[in-house]
């Protein structure tokens, strides 16, 4: 479906994952293989030149490599016959040597190891962008008042840049534990057919160690063909991340809607409009981003269906795996990538947040009248009394500032001025200043941005 690449995977992470991106590292295990095993004494130094210069993709006769992986059952090990066939055009005592001791499962796991690598690379830097973006929105707009929803109704009064935060401050943890996890799976597979290295006798640790100094990448202590917590943990992130996005994007295009009319996308030429109505200015990013994250729990599912497997080296979960995991990763790209567009250029109306506030007439501040009230008729009085009167302002349509300045119980306590002046949704938006100021500081903190104020 590369037709569709450009609508919901759209970022760096997707070429990373192409067809010859994912044959060219199985050929970089292969080199650096070879280089590790001449260093240890295993092959000849000679051997390696020509395997070096033979693993290149451009070698590879990709629709061969296809149609014959379907009878082979993995493009290792239909990759090593022509990688062979290639070194012996040159040397063909070298051809000997390709692959020793390796199975095709250190070939195709370490591969993706090294594609995952190039990939966390490329998201570190989608997601300090995005923060950065995030960040200045948040900053700008810590006091613009708006409307606060619990159950998809009005609650009290928050601020936008509290909404922001609350995201931010998701997304900050989200950068904690993308960092914490590059040691734990950037981890080289390599334990030949049944995790033993047997074909290399003694010398199997020795190879093993350089093979790893080779291509830059952690020893694990044991070979994990069959235990596959690393690669859980990554798609984890993946579909994590993307989860506190699409709940952002889904929040924001409730605010999108007409009646609301709070917020929109950047505007773009032709971008969100309708085949049918010339009108339309549809959520073009919001949809992408949950069309990508609707996918993404049964992306999951198949990974984690995909943790047992059979004994020491498996059949179906481990395959299962070859596609699922290029399609999490490079559609939570996508998702990293259309974010931050809807958050850099988003277009917010605080006036029209601030005119959705007084739609109810008063009653988004019912509670702040009530606790005033209770200083002198106590809590569950006031809580009756304050219900009642809102109740009476839905029925007649009437201002509740009105009905409180003319109830008998009310106004012995508070003047007109004073009633305003509860009834103010500006001077009830509580600790949210405080909050998003905390959630800046740390974001300043952790991503040595000194140039935010709010």
């Amino acid at each position: 479906m590369d037709l569709l690449t450009p609508l919901l995977r759209e970022s760096a992470l997707t070429a990373i994952f192409s067809d010859e991106q994912t044959v060219q590292r199985m050929l970089d295990f292969e080199a650096a293989l070879a280089r590790a095993q001449a260093r240890c004494d295993i092959i000849p130094a000679s051997a390696v030149t020509a395997i070096e210069q033979a693993c290149k993709v451009q070698n590879i006769n990709l629709a061969a490599l296809a149609e014959s992986a379907a009878n082979a059952g993995n493009l290792a090990i239909p990759l090593v016959k022509q990688l062979t066939a290639k070194v012996k055009e040159q040397d063909p005592q070298a051809a000997k040597y390709v692959h020793w001791g390796a199975t095709s499962q250190d070939v195709i796991d370490t591969g993706f190891v090294l594609q995952l690598r190039e990939a966390l690379d490329q998201t570190d830097k989608l997601l300090s962008s995005l923060l950065s973006a995030l960040a200045k929105q948040a900053a700008q707009h810590c006091d613009t008042v708006m409307p606060g929803r619990t159950w998809m109704q009005h609650a009290l009064p928050v601020t936008f840049g509290l909404k922001l935060a609350g995201t931010l401050d998701a997304l900050l943890r989200w950068q904690q534990r993308l960092h914490e996890l590059r040691t734990r799976v950037l981890v080289l597979q390599f334990g030949g057919a049944a995790g033993t290295l047997a074909s290399l006798h003694e010398e199997g640790p020795d190879v093993a160690q350089q093979l790893a100094h080779e291509l830059n990448l952690t020893l694990a202590d044991t070979p994990w063909h069959s235990q596959r917590d690393r690669l859980l943990e990554a798609g984890h992130w993946y579909a994590g991340v993307s989860a506190t996005l699409g709940k952002f994007a889904n929040d924001f295009s409730l605010l999108m809607q007409t009646e609301v009319a709070e917020v929109s996308e950047p505007v773009a030429a032709g971008r969100g409009g309708s085949s049918a109505m010339p009108h339309k200015r549809n959520p073009v990013s919001c949809a992408v981003i949950l069309t990508a994250v609707q996918r993404m729990p049964g992306l999951m599912a198949t990974l984690y269906a995909s943790q047992i497997q059979q004994h020491e080296r498996a059949l179906g979960g481990w395959q299962a795996e070859w596609e699922v995991l290029p399609e999490l990763l490079t559609l939570a790209g996508g998702v990293l990538t259309q974010s931050e567009y809807l958050i850099r250029g988003m277009q917010v109306d605080s006036q029209k947040m601030r005119a959705n506030l007084d739609i109810t007439h008063g009653l988004i501040m019912a509670e702040a009248v009530t606790l005033a009230l209770a200083e002198t008729l106590g809590k569950q009085d006031a809580h009756h009394l304050v219900e009642t009167l809102c109740h009476q302002a839905l029925d007649q349509k009437r201002p509740l500032l009105e009905l409180l300045e003319n109830d008998p119980r009310v106004s012995p306590h508070f003047t007109s001025t004073e009633l305003r002046t509860l009834l103010d949704p500006s001077r009830a938006t509580g600790s949210a200043t405080h909050f998003v100021r905390q959630v800046l500081a740390r974001y300043k903190e952790q991503n040595h941005d000194a140039s935010l104020s709010a």
